[in-house]
């Protein structure tokens, strides 16, 4: 059986164990801790293993230096033509000095939340409705700026504010969807409008397309039946013309002259005319032609 001393001994040995294990702090990634030595600020510990002096040190503080977000209640606001809305927003920041952020002030967020509301309310009150709907990145920039210089000596840095909603009155919104629904409507009559006109135009320019076309056509088929009749009618001469000439290259006699003189009496006598003149001497009108024959060489 082991001794009362021997007992003890261990109990100290166990009791030393257990105070050096709680010196050993680890401090986790994007952390850091601020420590105190007798009340009073010592240090502050970032990402790694440390020694912690017993009794004389403590973690005041631990600290988060990822970027967080605050999303506030909405804040009921005036603008600069009276109307009351109702306004929510959203902080995005982080911690960049942990000393500051311990002993500048007491409940940070809740200091920002009311910094971002008050802020909010200055700007939007000088400000109409209409300049509020439409200037949300120059609201964002303007609270941005505005909490990132009052929020340095707390050793917070405000990155952005976002104004996530803008809540305007019933009325207001009953009397903005009107005003679209009729602004949706002028642009869909002036949209008919214009279609309609196009339409017309286009089918103008097509009735007149087709109109020279027709024209031209008309015009190119008259052109062609006027060229085949000058052809048709060169033809005939020419066939007349090849016919002359071959009679008189051949030298007709009388009995052929006589011939075509008879043929041309049945010719005439077929026509309209009621009375036909024959020559009472046939024999002498075909020495006639063959007289002019003679002189026509």
């Amino acid at each position: 059986m082991p001794g009362l001393g021997t007992i003890i001994l261990a109990l100290v040995i166990i009791i030393i164990i257990i105070i050096l294990l709680s010196c050993i702090c680890i401090v986790p990634q994007a952390s850091a801790w601020v420590i105190e030595s007798l009340g009073k600020y010592r240090d502050t510990w970032h990402a790694g293993l440390h020694l912690k002096v017993p009794i004389l040190y403590r973690v005041t503080k631990k600290v988060s230096l990822k970027e967080q977000v605050a999303d506030f209640e909405p804040q009921p606001v005036i603008t600069k033509d009276n109307v009351t809305m109702r306004v929510d927003s959203v902080v995005f920041f982080y911690i960049f000095d942990p000393k500051a952020f311990a002993y500048g002030v007491e409940r940070p967020v809740a200091a920002i939340e009311n910094l971002s509301a008050t802020t909010l309310r200055n700007i939007i009150g000088s400000m109409t409705l209409d300049e509020t709907l439409t200037s949300r990145d120059d609201i964002n920039g303007r609270i941005t700026a505005i909490l990132d210089e009052a929020t340095d000596k707390w050793g917070i840095k405000v990155s952005r504010v976002e104004v996530k909603n803008i809540e305007p009155p019933k009325s207001i919104q009953d009397a903005m969807e009107k005003q679209m629904k009729a602004e949706r409507e002028k642009r869909e009559a002036i949209l008919t409008a214009e279609g309609k006109k196009q339409s017309a135009i286009t089918l103008a320019e097509g009735e007149k397309q087709a109109a020279i076309l027709k024209a031209e056509a008309v015009k190119e088929q008259r052109i062609r039946e006027a060229e085949g009749e000058a052809q048709a009618l060169l033809a005939v001469q020419q066939a007349k013309a090849e016919a002359i000439r071959l009679i008189n290259e051949a030298n007709p006699g009388d009995g052929y002259i006589k011939l075509k003189s008879f043929e041309t009496a049945e010719v005439m006598a077929n026509g309209q005319a009621t009375k036909l003149i024959v020559p009472s001497d046939i024999a002498n009108l075909a020495g006639t032609i063959a007289a002019l024959k003679e002189s026509a060489k």
